[in-house]
């Protein structure tokens, strides 16, 4: 299958990358960068150009590009958070018709934030909507959307709503290990908030999955089964790293201050369940995030 791919060069585009290669997919790279590898063509959002070549021959697009939200957000940074997601599916729908592309399938990433932003022991499963409407509840709506408006040229429409990557060289994972390394791990805010998040060989193989399974179709989320609350988490991090656990938590003032409105995700958490993916027969290699942190560890 000859498969179209943004975010490529990303912590997990990467390894999809790989992953995919070794299944003897032919796999194509959107980048920005300027290349002289016939496997990757030059795309510019903010000028609506994308290399037609990418086109030919096109079975499936894998849809990962997107600004990380674990930067503060400023208004401008917000509006680059919408673009990087919404405004480059507009335009690779826009490019698909220009070239009468018709795919057997379009995988968009997505987040679990599509709930909304908040505390609760609701289980949320896919077919649950917006919960709370905010910032980031409204991001996945317009992110899914856009992917949704590919069922006009694809058979297939696939958003996997993406917990926390827990990943050893990117993500949030490295900033925790190293916090907990100096001695500095304890839980934030209330301790209470549900952590959702997903093995990045997981995620890699969700995706691999999706592709490859004619069946997914629509809507899934991308969680483990085991999820701890923030204080478990990090004291879980902080014994398979032979490190102290401080008994007491970080103040939700202090996180706001530094990090401002970004600090919502940190501070809230409500938890979400995998059962419909694992329904098509999906087997999670890490469930436990124990053995998440041993494998990165």
């Amino acid at each position: 299958m000859t498969i179209l791919i943004t975010g490529g060069t990303g912590l997990v585009g990467q390894l999809l990358v790989e992953k995919l290669r070794e299944r003897r997919h032919e796999v194509r790279i959107l980048t920005r960068k300027k290349s002289d590898d016939p496997k990757e063509f030059y795309w510019n959002i903010a000028e609506k150009e994308i290399d037609d070549k990418a086109f030919q021959k096109l079975d499936a697009i894998i849809h990962l590009a997107g600004a990380t939200i674990s930067e503060r957000w400023s208004d401008a940074y917000k509006k680059e958070m919408y673009s990087s997601r919404v405004d480059t599916a507009n335009l690779l729908l826009e490019r698909c018709k220009k070239n009468n592309v018709h795919l057997e399938s379009f995988i968009s990433a997505s987040g679990i934030n599509y709930y909304g932003t908040f505390t609760s022991d609701q289980i949320l499963k896919e077919s649950d909507g917006v919960v709370q409407k905010d910032f980031l509840a409204e991001l996945c709506v317009s992110w899914e959307n856009a992917a949704n408006k590919f069922s006009t040229v694809a058979d297939r429409v696939v958003c996997l709503r993406t917990a926390m990557v827990l990943a050893k060289n990117g993500g949030a994972f490295p900033l925790l290990k190293k916090l907990v390394n100096l001695n500095m791990g304890s839980g934030v805010g209330s301790g209470n908030q549900w952590m959702n998040w997903i093995h990045v060989d997981d995620l890699v193989n969700m995706y691999v999955f999706a592709i490859e399974n004619q069946k997914m179709n629509g809507i899934y989320n991308a969680v483990a089964d085991d999820v701890p609350t923030n204080k478990t988490f990090m004291k879980d991090l902080a014994n398979a790293s032979d490190k102290f656990f401080l008994p007491f938590n970080v103040p939700k003032f202090v996180l706001k201050s530094v990090l401002g409105e970004m600090s919502s995700i940190i501070l809230e958490g409500t938890r979400a369940n995998n059962k419909k993916i694992k329904s098509l027969g999906f087997d999670f290699k890490y469930n436990h995030v124990k053995e998440a942190f041993k494998s990165l560890i």
